[in-house]
């Protein structure tokens, strides 16, 4: 079986396993506490919070730890809309959200707070300008991912975020991360952004690890309460084995990362062009996406039937995203894009990591046209 489905959740780096695995054993004190045991852990976490700010380029200081990037992107839009309401209730974002991102939105929402979902052109992008057109003397904070999850469409983040600090710096801007490091360059700091979203389990980390960026100076309203961790933004415990784990694969990812892009480019071009030369397939994602995500289409067909078919000849893909595939609901994505309800209702995702191969392409097609041999009939009775 190859597994396909590295935008979902990535196996654990062997070095990050060990290194997890010994800290656990050895070193279990609190790292509040103040005697040698928790002295000891909280030594670890300050080197894990310096390894993670080196890896995107900002002050450790400025570096929360999370459970993930669900709660990241929770405590960034709730904790910033709450933190300055007295500014205004506006806040921007797109439909093509992840859920974590627009199911926060949807709830500012309802607590009276007044949102302009931007509108994605049909390769699932916003412009600059539509983001500067939309902000108003009460909007507070924009927020919108550096890569989509499901079809790998990049944001022009760096631009958008160059316009909102020389424009209307008061606007606070937030960038999902998620999809978008150890890809191609993150640099948050750089981009103009004041909150920067991460999970670890998505570059070969552990899951249950994550971190939020808040730029220096920029205020959240915590959404835990009951410690002083965290400089106060997130009450628990930290969890030392993860955060250092996580701290690893972001050292380890950042470092291949030109090496990855480049690979998992020639791998994604090819498996595009075998899809776009298959009737009855249609591509999602286009060659100025990321490099590891290749999203299609197989309108007519349940994607959870033709996801069923592939595992069974061998390779292991994806419906939607993982948060939302269980779900039977056309891909809200796909919609906003402008795609018909049977387009939407068929996508299936690829996404590459680092084991993969020529050879695992090779075998990718082959079972995408068997797929097909075998749907065909059944296209009309779905």
């Amino acid at each position: 079986m190859k597994y396909f489905d590295y935008a979902a959740t990535t196996p654990p780096h062997p070095d990050v396993v060990r290194t997890m695995a010994e800290i656990m054993e050895a070193q279990y004190g609190n790292p509040s506490s103040i005697h040698g045991y928790g002295e000891r852990a909280h030594q670890l976490l300050r080197r894990a919070r310096a390894g993670c700010a080196a890896a995107i380029d900002v002050k450790p200081e400025e570096i929360v730890f999370t459970s993930g990037a669900t709660e990241s992107n929770n405590l960034a839009i709730k904790g910033a809309a709450l933190q300055y309401q007295s500014r205004g209730k506006h806040i921007i974002t797109t439909g093509t959200e992840h859920a974590s991102v627009y199911e926060s939105f949807v709830q500012l929402q309802q607590w009276g707070w007044e949102v302009t979902w931007l509108p994605v052109d049909s390769s699932g992008l916003v412009s600059a300008q539509q983001v500067m057109d939309a902000i108003r003397s009460d909007t507070v904070l924009v927020s919108l991912m550096h890569v989509n999850n499901e079809t790998g469409a990049i944001h022009p983040i760096a631009e958008i975020g160059a316009r909102l600090k020389r424009e209307t710096p008061k606007v606070l801007f937030h960038v999902d991360g998620v999809q978008g490091f150890g890809k191609m360059e993150a640099k948050p700091a750089a981009w103009g952004a004041d909150l920067y979203s991460l999970s670890a389990h998505k570059i070969r980390g552990p899951k249950g690890a994550g971190l939020l960026y808040v730029r220096s100076g920029v205020e959240l309203t915590p959404l835990l309460s009951g410690g002083s961790q965290e400089q106060g933004f997130r009450a628990g415990t930290e969890n030392v084995p993860l955060l250092v784990g996580m701290a690893k694969a972001m050292r380890l990812s950042a470092e291949r990362q030109a090496e990855f892009a480049q690979r998992t480019t020639i791998l994604r071009d090819r498996i595009m062009e075998v899809i776009d030369t298959i009737p009855g397939l249609v591509l999602n994602s286009h060659k100025e996406g990321a490099p590891h995500i290749v999203h299609f289409s197989y309108p007519g067909m349940k994607a959870e039937v033709a996801l069923h078919t592939l595992e069974q000849l061998g390779v292991t893909v994806s419906t939607q995203s993982a948060c939302s595939s269980r779900s039977a609901e056309p891909s809200r994505v796909l919609l906003a894009m402008g795609r018909d309800n049977a387009c939407a209702a068929g996508g299936l995702r690829i996404s590459l990591g680092d084991e993969h191969t020529e050879e695992d392409v090779a075998l990718l097609e082959q079972a995408l046209h068997q797929m097909m041999a075998q749907l065909r009939p059944l296209e009309r009775r779905m």
